[in-house]
């Protein structure tokens, strides 16, 4: 036991400048790591380049591949030539290997630099709507009203339709109807509106009424849409529920072929 604690107190004692020297380095990466990330955070909130995890997860791996670069040489005996011309001598096999890995990095570059989108942009892409949380290495978040989090490769939105909203698109819901071809367009206008305004008091963007198309007309009457529009928080889905209950069982109104959609 003893002669095992002499080796290692032997071995600590001829490499302390070493030890030192990597404590020191590392400590140093770390505050480093801390103090410019949170730096890089607060200037991109207030500057007009798109703030998001991909330029500070950049700025992080260039602070410890600096650090590592310089404990190679001193702590461990490797010369960091050494890595870059293996590095080098395998970059087709890794470029190969990661190819995907890359496309997404340099879609995530495009997407921020080309300011296609950025955090908080409300869009639609691939049928999925909501608003971008976060453009990391690989993905792209996409948090849903529903609170699902869509996570969307790079590579994807480079070549996939991407649609930007505004706040009142986003917000937009359908609600298709028929009334009777005897009825008076106007007048079940007004009804309606009177009705689903009421009756989504609470779940209506603020400031924003229903409004009443008519589209044409079927075999089974005039056929139309309302169109209403859901507050931050709202399912598309709950607020044509509410206006189809609200209107339910009106006399000008062809039950039989009502149906609704977001």
């Amino acid at each position: 036991m003893n002669d095992w604690l002499n080796a290692v107190v032997r071995l600590l004692g001829a490499n302390l400048n070493k030890i030192i020297l990597l404590a020191v380095v590392i400590v140093i990466a770390a505050v480093a790591d801390k103090l410019i990330s949170d730096l890089l955070r607060r200037v991109l909130d207030k500057s007009n380049i798109p703030s998001a995890s991909i330029f500070v997860n950049l700025t992080r791996v260039l602070i410890w591949v600096t650090g590592v670069a310089m404990v190679m040489q001193p702590v461990f005996g490797i010369n960091p030539n050494t890595i870059i011309t293996a590095l080098g001598i395998g970059g087709v096999a890794v470029s190969l290997g990661m190819k995907d890995t890359i496309a997404n990095v340099i879609g995530g570059f495009g997407l921020m630099l080309g300011h296609v989108i950025q955090p908080g942009d409300l869009v639609t892409i691939q049928g999925v709507t909501g608003t971008v949380r976060d453009i990391t290495w690989r993905q792209t978040v996409v948090m849903t009203r529903g609170g699902d989090r869509m996570v969307i490769p790079n590579s994807v939105l480079n070549t996939a339709a991407l649609t930007k909203l505004t706040p009142t698109t986003e917000a937009l819901a359908t609600l298709e109807f028929t009334a009777k071809a005897t009825a008076d367009p106007t007048t079940i206008s007004e009804k309606i509106v009177a009705k689903v305004t009421e009756a989504t008091a609470d779940l209506a963007m603020e400031g924003q009424s229903p409004i009443v198309k008519f589209t044409g007309f079927s075999p089974y009457g005039q056929t139309g849409q309302i169109l209403m529009f859901a507050r931050e928080g709202v399912l598309l889905s709950t607020i044509c529920d509410r206006a189809a209950r609200a209107i339910a069982g009106e006399d000008w109104l062809v039950a039989d072929d009502t149906s609704s959609e977001e």
